[in-house]
């Protein structure tokens, strides 16, 4: 059997990748029609997350779609060539913003060029508004893709700025932070103890100088796609894996006909009690990391179903929630007394779409509405299959051998880091971010533009402060403590300096994730002495730890202080930690670290080609579906243009 294609093409700062999914020929015909369905709206949302990401993507990207398709012209030259890798980011990043710095990233060919190509394309292709000439489409589209100093950066998190005026997101238009912030401040949220997550699903806008929401709803704003979407979710329904799926999607559907929230709550705690179906959907508006503030929701599709035997991992966690959240280095006052509904899985995903493609999370846990979790657990999955995709296209990259510093680093990076990495993420979904409880009346906009940040803070402490835990191999959950230190050594490795290849030159640290690993890594190397040391061998600068339990005492300091900022709504507190650990970079360490990187060859950043469904009909009824592998990520780009496009231009 021809060995499975893993990685198709490198481009930018990118790699394009494969993954497998296991499993899904012994799935029943049902489920695989499920799954189909699934699929299809999965894929229809996706020029939602375009447009949330900036009012002009839609416009640029089936404007450079027209130009692949149809451009007459010369295809060999160099500015050609650059002009598809230009292409290629906006698809990958979902828009003109770098799709982990926020930066907009600028075409390396000319305006005049970028003219060249659209007078020389199929003009009935491009998108042109009504009256409008190619021109027209030029003059409006230039500036915004050229001009460095306009929609410069899709998320601004720096305080000194208005997160709302200076982000170039489509969350909000012709309003600032200190109105946004006043208008869900006193925003009606329903009960004080079960509140819905006001403004998640709309654009806070103003019109006739009056503050209005333009929500995301069937004959709303977005309409056309959530059509779209309903539909596959309607032929969903009859063949759900259960009683509670089919509940749950009657639901979402609803949701989506009406956009109230509160039938939004209905459906997710419907979903979180879910746990007989074998195949699985998150859909709908759900993360936050796209708005300063945390409060909108991008649009995200992840279709999955259960694998069964890695699943009896994850079980063993969720079976001890308890324990962990009794034995958690936190504050008595912010522990749950009672941890309901904790579930995890491990899962195979079949069709990643909007937030969650190209690029894609490895780890799941939802709902994010804090009192959902409280009073009824949470859902949380590792993704294995693209975990594996990930470490199977790394085994020959060469980032171990040069970013550790001993044979014996290697080697147990090599035997355990696979197994470190899936217990983690286990750690972190499952029980990190579903541990520890707010104080009353503290909500969970008090922590701002830092609020993401602290919380991925918050469920990463957790994993690592219990990686070390003699209990985890007590339940068999790995070999010996040799897995645990694999996952230390990584985690500092990676948080002071291979996630550094990710940050271009005299550039602070902006992605929510990042500022999370540089600001525990910096944290722990800061206050234990002697516990890591940075040491240098053949000129080039390593991080080592020396003492495993320290770092361990020191994870759950760390923790506790991060639970006691979250439970309380230090907002000054939490400021001080992201700020001081989280953002600058240590310039010098940054250059050599980037020097040794373009040694290797390799892109920091990677995403995937989706698979592709196809029914096999009998007359009216689907009698199989069969699975196929892409291998082309500009002919999957093109396709989805084509086939899922169903907003209108401007919205």
């Amino acid at each position: 059997m021809e060995e499975f294609k893993y990685q198709t093409e490198q481009f930018a700062d990118i790699k394009i990748l494969r993954y497998q999914v296991p499993g899904f020929e012994k799935l029943s015909l049902r489920q695989k029609e499920l799954i189909y369905y699934l699929a299809e709206a999965a894929r229809c949302g996706r020029d939602i997350l375009f447009d949330q990401n900036n009012k002009y993507n839609l416009r640029i990207r089936r404007s450079l779609e027209a130009i692949v398709k149809s451009y007459d012209g010369d295809r060999d030259c160099e500015d050609f060539q650059q002009f598809i890798v230009y292409a290629k980011r906006v698809w990958f990043s979902n828009g003109i913003h770098h799709h982990y710095s926020m930066d907009k990233f600028l075409p390396e060919f000319s305006e005049e060029y970028f003219g060249e190509l659209l007078a020389n394309t199929n003009h009935e292709l491009l998108p042109l508004t009504e009256g409008e000439q190619v021109l027209d489409l030029m003059n409006t589209l230039v500036p915004v893709i050229f001009d460095a100093s306009i929609a410069s950066k899709r998320v601004v998190l720096n305080p000194d700025l208005d997160l709302i005026q200076d982000s170039a997101n489509n969350y909000y238009e012709g309003v600032n932070q200190q109105e946004v912030e006043d208008y869900y401040a006193t925003f009606d949220k329903g009960d004080q103890e079960r509140p819905i997550s006001a403004g998640l699903n709309s654009k806070l806008i103003k019109e006739n100088n009056q503050l209005v929401e333009k929500v995301w709803k069937l004959g709303g704003m977005y309409s056309e796609a959530i059509e779209q979407i309903i539909f596959w979710l309607g032929k969903a329904i009859p063949v759900t894996d259960s009683d509670l799926q089919k509940e749950s999607l009657i639901q979402l559907v609803a949701f989506y006909k009406t956009g109230d929230l509160h039938i939004f709550d209905t459906y997710s705690i419907l979903w979180v009690k879910d746990l007989d179906a074998h195949v699985d959907v998150v859909n709908g508006f759900i993360e936050v990391y796209g708005d300063a503030l945390a409060i909108k929701g991008s649009w995200e599709s992840v279709v999955n179903f259960k694998d069964v035997e890695a699943t009896k991992r994850t079980e063993i966690i969720s079976n001890n929630a308890q324990w962990f959240e009794d034995h958690s280095p936190v504050d008595d006052r912010f522990k749950k007394k009672e941890v309901k509904g904790v579930s995890a899985k491990v899962i195979t995903v079949a069709m990643l779409g909007g937030d969650c493609h190209p690029a894609t999370p490895i780890g799941v846990n939802l709902p994010n509405a804090e009192w959902i979790r409280k009073e009824h657990g949470s859902k949380s999955v590792t993704i294995d299959n693209i975990t594996l995709a990930y470490y199977q296209s790394s085994l020959k990259s060469g980032m171990v051998e040069e970013f550790a510093y001993s044979e014996a680093e290697i080697a147990r990076a090599k035997e355990h880091g696979y197994l470190g990495g899936n217990l983690h993420t286990d750690l972190h979904e499952c029980l990190g971010h579903g541990s520890g409880q707010l104080l009353p009346g503290v909500g969970m906009d008090a922590l701002k533009n830092y609020h993401s940040t602290l919380e991925e803070a918050r469920a990463d402490l957790f994993a690592l402060y219990y990686m070390m835990d003699p209990k985890m191999v007590e339940l068999g959950l790995m070999p010996s403590l040799e897995v645990a230190k694999a996952e230390y050594d990584g985690y500092i490795r990676n948080g002071l300096i291979t996630q550094l290849t990710r940050i271009e030159s005299g550039k602070d640290i902006e992605e929510s994730h990042m500022r999370n690993r540089q600001l525990i890594a910096k944290w722990v190397f800061e206050k234990g002495e002697g516990v890591i040391e940075q040491l240098t061998k053949d000129g080039k600068s390593f991080f080592v730890v020396k003492d495993y339990e320290k770092l361990r005492a020191l994870f759950g300091q760390l923790l506790a202080e991060v639970q006691r900022i979250k439970s309380e709504g230090d907002l000054e507190a939490g400021k001080a930690l992201v700020e001081n650990y989280g953002v600058k970079v240590d310039v010098e360490l940054h250059q050599e670290v980037l020097t040794r990187f373009k040694k290797l060859n390799l892109a920091p950043y990677a995403g995937f080609i989706n698979p592709d469904y196809r029914p096999v009909w009998d007359g009216d009824k689907i009698v199989e579906v069969e699975i196929y592998y892409p291998d082309d990520f500009t002919s999957q780009m093109l396709e989805y243009g084509e086939k899922y496009s169903f907003l209108p231009h401007v919205n």
